[in-house]
This record gives structure tokens, C-alpha cells and sequence, in this order.
């Protein structure tokens, strides 16, 4: 059996997991990321050796939000680290002494469901939608992950669809996520609760009755409990989310386009609402083959299963 590591690096936490040939995750560990950046390799280092132990791995693939050069090594800009021109790969590289890869999370995440998910029925094209705090995007084309010319491909989150609207935090307004995001769900319902919606009255209950406390996972639950302005919340990110597939679909024409994150964990809820926004807004829909719309269906795990795969298919 080969085996490969898979290192998610988040804001809050590092999370990394031994992974099997077959995209089984054999054993996991985790720990908090340093607040120091310097001291974010010896972290990574220190996983790796309580995972390997007598085990053998061909290689470590590391996934990171931000922008990942073209050399697969270096994090360019990174939006919740400070990183800025990192050599990333190279730094955990010496330390560990096996082969390191460098990808951004989502790319890696995109890679797991295409291999091993929701893209598993498939060996061409494949979009994923991540939505959780921002959005993210990784794209599969012809059974390879597309970087683009510098390795940032895939910023789907600040594709403006919205000319003039919401300022987004990179600068430009009426950014993708600014409206089908997490983030923006929760912006919805506290406005909801601010203005006095006379239907908010579950919702303002939520993080003890404090509008900035009130979380996606909550108004996910409340709406599951069948809360009717809930439900129009999740529907209407939903339709969001759905638009800019279409869009999304125009350009890139994928065959399966899986919708992870945060967010999917509203199942339903929200898929019904992307679909009916992807079809309505899809040109010439009836005259075309239309990709599957499909939930991700690795959860939390895609970008440790996708990294340690691409640290075994794609070395650098």
C-alpha cells in the first residue's frame, strides 16, 4: 500500500491525516497553528513524524488558503497568515526530509472529491464550489487540476456579480462571496434581527439573543427545524450560489460541479435552490448538456485526502 500525508493548514488549526492509496485516512492528528508563522513548519514537521512513525510515505502534500506559485512550493499571499512569498514546501521539506507539495486547499479539496467523492463517477471535468466563511473554487479539467498560468486559478469567491455592490475584503465590490457565502447568510439574518423582522423572533433567540454571536451552523439547524424566515435564508443563499454556477458553467462547462463546505451541511435546503437558480439562469439551457449538481461528500476531509493524493500522483 502507498502512503501519502495529507496537511491542512487553517487559521485556527493544522490538521493532517496518513492516506491510503484508495483515499482512506488511516489515522489523523491535529494541533493549534502557531501564532508565530515562522514556527508553522515545525508544526507541520511535528504531525508528520507522529503519523509516520514505522509507516513509510512516499510524500507530504500540503494544502493552504492563499495564493500558491507555480512552483507548488511557495504560498504567495495567504489572507489569515502572514505569509507573503513563503517557501512553504521547501521550509517543511527540510525539516522532514520527504517530498513536499504545496496547494491551495480548495485545489486540494477539488482533487479529493474528483478522485475519491463527489466527482468519483467521473474521469473529465469537475467545478467545486467550497462555501463556508468566503468561497472557494478548484477546477479539474480533463482529468487534471488547472492552476492557470501563475497557480491561482480558481478564485471563484471574487468573480464580481454584483457591479457596485457589497465591498468585499479584497477590495473589489459585489464579489461572488459577499453574497453566496456563509458569511453573507449570517450578515442576512442579523440585519433580519437588527431591522425587527416581525418572523425573526427564533432567530434573534439564537447566540443567547446577541445579533453578533449568531452563527451558519444555527441558522442551518433552525431551518432543519422548518422556521420559515430560516428557510428563506438557506434558500435564498441558495439561489446565490446558484447563479454564479451558471456563470461559472458558461465559461468553464464541467460535467459534475459539487457544492462543499460549511454550507452543504443544509443538504437539501440549499441543493434545491442551486439547482433552480443554475437552471433558470443557464443559457440556451435546452440546448445543451447540463452538468450534475451534486453535494461534496468528503466533508472536512477532502483537503487532507486531496493533498496527500496529489503529493503521490503529482510530485514535484
Amino acid at each position: 500500500m502507498t502512503l501519502a500525508i495529507g496537511v491542512d493548514i487553517g487559521g485556527t488549526k493544522i490538521a493532517a491525516g496518513l492516506v491510503s492509496e484508495t483515499g482512506q485516512i488511516l489515522d489523523s492528528v491535529e494541533e493549534p497553528t502557531p501564532e508565530d508563522a515562522s514556527a508553522i513548519p515545525v508544526a507541520v514537521a511535528d504531525l508528520v513524524e507522529r503519523l509516520t512513525g514505522e509507516q513509510d510515505a512516499v510524500g507530504i502534500g500540503i494544502g493552504a488558503a492563499g495564493f500558491v506559485g507555480e512552483d507548488r512550493q511557495t504560498v504567495r499571499f495567504a489572507p489569515n497568515i502572514d505569509w507573503r512569498e513563503e517557501p512553504l514546501g521547501q521550509r517543511v521539506q527540510s525539516l522532514v526530509k520527504l517530498p513536499v507539495v504545496v496547494e491551495n486547499d480548495a485545489n486540494a479539496a477539488a482533487w479529493g472529491e474528483f478522485s475519491f467523492g463527489a466527482g468519483e463517477d467521473t474521469d473529465d471535468d469537475l467545478l467545486l464550489i467550497t462555501v463556508g466563511t468566503g468561497i472557494g473554487g478548484g477546477i479539474v479539467h480533463h482529468g487534471q487540476l488547472y492552476r492557470g498560468g501563475f497557480g491561482v486559478a480558481a478564485e471563484i469567491g471574487h468573480m464580481r456579480i454584483v457591479p457596485d455592490g457589497i465591498l468585499c475584503g479584497c477590495g473589489q465590490r459585489g464579489c461572488y462571496e459577499q453574497y453566496g457565502s456563509g458569511s453573507a447568510l449570517v450578515r442576512d439574518a442579523r440585519e433580519r434581527v437588527l431591522n425587527e423582522d416581525p418572523r425573526a423572533g427564533a432567530i434573534a433567540a439564537l447566540g443567547g439573543g446577541d445579533p453578533s454571536r449568531i452563527t451558519g451552523q444555527e441558522l442551518t439547524k433552525l431551518a432543519k427545524d422548518g422556521d420559515p424566515l430560516a428557510v428563506e435564508l438557506l434558500t435564498e443563499l441558495g439561489r446565490w450560489i446558484g447563479e454564479g454556477a451558471a456563470v461559472l458553467a458558461t465559461i468553464l462547462d464541467p460535467s459534475v460541479i459539487a457544492i462543499g463546505g460549511g454550507v452543504a451541511a443544509a443538504g437539501d435546503l440549499v441543493l434545491a435552490s442551486v439547482v433552480e437558480a443554475f437552471e433558470t439562469h443557464l443559457p440556451a439551457r435546452a440546448h445543451r448538456p447540463q452538468a450534475s449538481l451534486r453535494l461534496a461528500t468528503l466533508g472536512n476531509e477532502a483537503g487532507i485526502i486531496g493533498a496527500a493524493d496529489l503529493a503521490r500522483v503529482e510530485p514535484v
